[in-house]
C-alpha cells in the first residue's frame, strides 16, 4: 500500500460512537477481512488500544491512525474515543476525514456523546454512515434505534445529504454486517464486512483535494520517534512533498496570518512568506510517513488527499499549517471547547516524599505539564502565586485522571487538589457555570431515588422514559457540573450496582447556588507510625476506614472517613496495653472490616477543599493541607481554609 494513490482512490473516515458502542472492536475485523493480517496470525483483540491505561479501563482514550485497502481503495481509518472528557481528540481528527462512520448500540440508542461527536461531524459537512451495532443483543431494538438515529440528525440540523444517509445493521464483534436488520443469516454465510467497505466506498466521497497547486497540510496530531524527533500527521490539503523538500511552519497562533475556511471553502488569501529562521520559518523534511494497517511505511513522497506523518519541522504543533515556502497559506486552525474544570498540582511535600518517584522538584513537574501540551490540545496549565503550584484544566475528572494515572507511572510525585468548576461572566455581567446532559439508565423502582438525589444536586429533569419491557427507565438530566462531583459512588450505591449513567458537557448557563458539601468528616491520623489492628478495630465503628494494619501513616493522613459530619483526630497506631492481669473469658477476637481502597476518581469525589491527594508510583494517599492538627484548628478559626 506504499504506492501513491489519486485523490479518487482515497477515502478518510472517522469511526465515532458513545463509549463503549464497539468502536474498536470492529475495526479489528476490518483489519482481518481487509487482509491486514496473516492468515493463522494472533492478534488478540482490540489491537488499536495499546496503550496499557486503554486495555486496563477498557476504553479509548488516545485517537489512532490506520488504513486498510479494499479492492484498489485505500481507506484511512481513524479510531476516535468514545468518552466525552476526551473530545479534544475528537474534534482535531475530524478535520482530517471526509466522513465518519456512527456506530450506535441496538440496545442503548443514540447516547449523549454520540450527540456531541455527530454535531462536530455534522457542521463540518461530513458525510455519515451509520451502523448499528450489537443487533444480537437480547434487548436489541434496531427498528426504534434507527428511528432515534433520524431524529438526532434532524434535531441537529442536518442537510439532505446527511439525512440520506445509508444505515447498516451489524455485530461488530463477529464481523458481519447488513443492509436491514433481517438479514443476519445471509451476512453470516459468507458476506461478513462487505456491505460496510462497499458503503464507506461508494457513499464517503473521496478527499477535497487539489493535487496541482503547492504543497499545504493541516497538522491534526502528533507522534514522536526516538530518531526522528516529532512527527506532524495530518491530511494533505494541496499539492505534493518529498523527502529532503523546505516546508514553511505556519502557527496557528499566528496573529498576523489570517485563518481561512475549511479545506472546500474559496482558497485563502496569499500572504507574505514568513523570514527563515523566524517562528514559522523553513525546514527540510527528514522522512515521510504513510499509514497500513498498524504500521506506520518510509515513502519517498506524499500527494494531496492521503493522510501521512512528516518529520524534519522544529517546534511543530497541534494547528500549525505546513505549507510550500513560494506560497505560504494558513489553513483554519483547529478549536476546541474550552475546558469546564480545573485542579491544582502541587509539588509534593509530605514526609514520604521522595521515596518512590523519580521526578519530584518543580522544575520537573512544569516540563511535563508542557509536554502534556503538545497533544492533549484539550489541557490547559497556568502558573498560580505559588511557584510549586499549576492550575491544570481539563474537560472532566477522567480526562484530568488519566493525565494523573500516566505521569504516576512514570515515576512523577505530586499533589493534587479538590476539582473546581471554571466560570465565565455573561455580556449582562452575570456569572455562568458549566452544565452537563446527564443521562442515566436505571431499575424503574429506583428512579426517584436518582431523581431526589440529583434535584438536592439543583439537577432538573427533562425526560423520563421507560426502555421497552425490560424493567428499566431511562433518565435524562441537566445538572451543573459541580453538582456531579462525588456522585457516580453515591449512584451505584443507589441503584445496587445495576444503574448505567453517562454525561457530557451540554452549555454554559447560569450559577445554580449554594450546594451542600462532603456530607461526612474524615478520620486523620494525629501522630506517625504504623497502623495497628487493634487500634483500627476500635475506629472501625466510627466510619470505613482507608488503610490496613501495618500501612505507614504521618500526621494528617486521612485514614478513614467518618460516620458523622466533622474530621475526627485519631491514633491508629495505638497497640493494646500489656499486663499479666487475664479475665477468665477468652481475649476478644480482633475482625476487621477490608479497607477501602481509592481510585484517583473515588479520591477527588471524596477530597473536600482543605485536603490533597498524594499520588506516587507506588501509593494514593489523602492528606489535610495543614497537616498539624492545632495548626488547622487556628486556619479554620481565622478563615483560612
Amino acid at each position: 500500500m506504499t504506492a501513491l494513490l489519486s485523490p479518487a482512490n482515497l477515502r478518510n473516515i472517522a469511526i465515532i460512537a458513545h463509549v463503549d458502542h464497539g468502536k474498536t472492536t470492529l475495526v479489528d475485523q476490518m483489519f482481518r477481512q481487509a487482509g491486514v493480517f496473516r492468515a493463522g496470525q494472533d492478534v488478540g483483540e482490540r489491537i488499536l488500544d495499546s496503550n496499557p491505561l486503554e486495555r486496563e479501563r477498557g476504553i479509548t482514550i488516545l485517537a489512532k491512525n490506520t488504513a486498510v485497502l479494499w479492492r484498489g481503495t485505500k481507506i484511512n481509518i481513524v479510531d476516535t474515543p468514545g468518552h466525552a472528557d476526551f473530545g479534544g481528540e475528537v474534534e482535531r481528527i475530524l478535520r482530517m476525514v471526509d466522513g465518519v462512520l456512527l456506530l450506535v448500540d441496538a440496545a442503548e440508542g443514540p447516547m449523549p456523546q454520540t450527540r456531541f461527536v455527530t454535531a462536530k461531524a455534522l457542521a463540518l459537512g461530513l458525510t455519515p454512515v451509520i451502523l448499528i451495532n450489537k443487533v444480537d443483543r437480547a434487548d436489541a431494538r434496531p427498528e426504534e434505534v434507527h428511528d432515534e438515529v433520524l431524529e438526532l440528525l434532524m434535531d441537529l440540523d442536518a442537510s439532505d445529504a446527511q439525512l440520506d444517509a445509508p444505515f447498516l445493521y451489524a455485530v461488530g464483534r463477529e464481523g458481519w454486517a447488513a443492509t436491514g436488520p433481517g438479514g443476519r443469516g445471509k451476512e453470516r454465510s459468507g458476506e461478513g464486512l462487505t456491505p460496510l467497505f462497499e458503503a464507506v466506498v461508494q457513499r464517503i466521497p473521496p478527499p477535497r483535494a487539489d493535487p496541482a497547486g503547492p504543497f499545504q497540510m493541516l497538522v491534526s496530531t502528533l507522534d514522536h520517534s526516538n530518531y526522528v524527533g516529532r512527527i506532524a500527521i495530518g491530511r494533505v490539503e494541496r499539492g505534493a512533498v518529498s523527502v529532503g523538500r523546505r516546508v514553511t511552519r505556519l502557527s496557528a497562533a499566528d496573529p498576523d496570518m489570517e485563518a481561512p475556511a475549511h479545506p472546500d471553502m474559496p482558497p485563502p488569501s496569499q500572504r507574505s512568506m514568513p523570514e527563515p529562521g523566524a517562528p514559522g520559518g523553513t525546514s527540510r523534511v527528514t522522512g515521510l510517513y504513510t499509514f497500513s494497517g498498524l504500521d506506520r511505511i518510509d515513502i519517498e513522497e506524499v500527494r494531496a488527499g492521503d493522510i501521512v506523518g512528516l518529520a524534519g519541522v522544529e517546534g511543530v504543533e497541534i494547528g500549525d499549517t505546513l505549507a510550500d515556502p513560494r506560497r505560504p497559506e494558513r489553513l483554519r486552525g483547529i478549536t476546541v471547547e474550552e475546558p469546564t474544570i480545573s485542579v491544582d498540582f502541587v509539588v509534593n511535600d509530605s514526609p514520604f516524599s521522595g521515596r518512590s518517584g523519580k521526578f519530584v522538584t518543580t522544575r520537573q513537574l512544569r516540563e511535563r505539564l508542557q509536554r502534556e501540551l503538545e497533544r492533549n490540545v484539550a489541557l490547559r496549565v497556568e502558573d498560580t502565586a505559588r511557584p510549586d503550584t499549576f492550575a491544570v484544566s481539563g474537560r472532566g475528572e477522567l480526562h484530568l485522571t488519566i493525565l494523573m494515572e500516566t505521569m504516576r507511572r512514570e515515576g512523577y510525585e505530586f499533589q493534587v487538589s479538590r476539582p473546581r468548576v471554571l466560570t465565565r461572566m455573561d455580556a449582562n455581567g452575570a456569572r455562568l457555570e458549566p452544565w452537563e446532559e446527564v443521562v442515566a439508565e436505571v431499575p424503574a423502582e429506583l428512579a426517584g431515588t436518582v431523581i431526589d438525589k440529583l434535584a438536592r444536586r439543583r439537577g432538573e429533569l427533562v425526560v423520563m422514559k421507560p426502555i421497552g419491557d425490560s424493567g428499566v427507565t431511562r433518565l435524562e438530566l441537566s445538572v451543573p457540573s459541580r453538582g456531579l462531583f462525588g456522585y457516580r459512588t453515591e449512584f451505584l450505591t443507589d441503584t445496587r450496582g445495576d444503574g448505567i449513567l453517562h454525561h457530557r458537557f451540554d452549555r454554559w448557563d447560569r450559577w445554580a447556588g449554594s450546594m451542600r458539601g462532603r456530607g461526612r468528616g474524615a478520620m486523620v491520623a494525629d501522630r506517625a507510625g504504623r497502623a495497628v489492628a487493634f487500634a483500627l478495630f476500635g475506629l472501625q465503628e466510627r466510619g470505613g476506614m482507608f488503610v490496613a494494619p501495618g500501612a505507614e501513616c504521618y500526621r494528617g493522613m486521612i485514614v478513614g472517613e467518618c460516620a458523622r459530619p466533622g474530621d475526627m483526630d485519631v491514633n491508629v497506631s495505638r497497640g493494646k496495653k500489656l499486663t499479666n492481669m487475664r479475665a477468665a473469658a477468652a481475649d476478644e477476637n480482633v475482625r476487621l472490616e477490608p479497607p477501602r481502597r481509592m481510585t484517583l476518581e473515588q479520591a477527588l469525589d471524596f477530597i473536600d477543599d482543605d485536603e490533597l491527594i498524594e499520588i506516587t508510583p507506588d501509593a494514593i494517599r489523602l492528606r489535610k493541607r495543614i497537616l498539624d492538627a492545632g495548626m488547622r484548628r487556628k486556619a479554620a478559626k481565622a478563615g483560612r481554609l
